[in-house]
């Protein structure tokens, strides 16, 4: 079964899809050894880890496709990748769509921030008008070539005008085929209720930890409506705090000896990104070689 066919079932499916945010291939290669049926991975961690520098559309479409490209190679599990705004106006937004599938993800959204967008659980952001992110939708949809890919349309609207603004755009998005449904930044959860009640679709929740919605586990938001939720930074959080925590205590004694308790060891990491398996696949090459070698030196003795 294709991936794309793969994020479709599951956010079909009666279980609400829980998917960690990774932002890079290792992580992909760690959320797949974990159990999870299906990562994300956004822009926000992107930045951070490709740049060091907050969410605020530094990256590039071709430098976030091949971000993408790399991580789908890590891992066999579908990906739901991050568009931004799309790039541009619709003839980018096709294009995006176009690299994306190409580098191997199974699914993309686009928001209705104005270029540069900011992080959704950031002040001062700013949303075009809804036919101009419609028709964004509507040339995402176009330009996909597997139907199953699926389109995910996310406004920031409730922000900047309002829960009533933001339920319209994305029934809406709704109604012109988009096939997950992305209200970001509710405050609380009779907002989250509401939004799942009034959109005529899949809906999708942001696990943003410390940020402006409750943080609520995913038991509690399937009951609420949620078809998925996401957890977009937790891991980049977790790697920046791990690894303050580590240069600190080298600067402090020298040495990572008061760190080797949260250390992999040598052995586990060299498993975990498949060492052993790769030593293997060589081995039985070479043994291929060498045997076809063999062989076709003894016919010739022969002639």
């Amino acid at each position: 079964m294709r991936n794309t066919t793969r994020l479709r079932n599951l956010i079909a499916a009666p279980e609400i899809l829980v998917m960690p945010g990774v932002h890079d291939a290792l992580g992909c290669r760690l959320a797949e050894a974990a159990g999870f049926a299906a990562v994300t991975a956004g822009g926000y961690g992107a930045t951070a880890t490709l740049l060091g520098r907050p969410d605020s559309s530094q990256l590039s479409l071709t430098e976030l496709a091949s971000m993408y490209g790399r991580m789908c190679e890590a891992t066999s599990l579908p990906m739901l990748a991050d568009a931004d705004t799309g790039f541009g106006n619709v003839t980018n937004v096709a294009r995006t769509v176009t690299l994306y599938e190409k580098s191997g993800v199974a699914g993309l959204f686009i928001e209705d921030q104005v270029f540069p967008k900011r992080c959704g659980h950031m002040a001062g952001k700013a949303v075009i008008p809804p036919a101009d992110w419609i028709a964004k939708i509507k040339a995402a949809l176009d330009a996909r070539r597997d139907p199953d890919f699926v389109i995910m349309a996310r406004t920031d609207a409730l922000a900047v005008n309002g829960i009533d603004d933001a339920i319209e755009r994305a029934q809406m998005a709704c109604a012109a085929g988009a096939d997950l449904l992305f209200v970001e930044a509710p405050t609380s959860s009779d907002e989250m209720r509401r939004i799942c009640r009034d959109v005529p679709g899949p809906c999708l929740a942001n696990n943003v930890e410390t940020g402006l919605s409750p943080l609520l586990p995913a038991s509690e938001l399937q009951a609420i409506g949620y078809a998925a939720v996401v957890f977009p930074v937790a891991a980049t959080y977790a790697v920046a705090r791990a690894l303050r925590e580590l240069f600190e205590t080298i600067r402090r004694t020298g040495s990572t000896a008061d760190a080797l308790p949260r250390l992999a060891t040598f052995d586990e990491f060299n498993e975990l990104v498949g060492l052993s398996g790769q030593r293997r696949r060589e081995a039985e090459l070479q043994d291929f070689a060498d045997a076809l070698v063999a062989r076709h030196a003894k016919s010739h003795r022969y002639h």
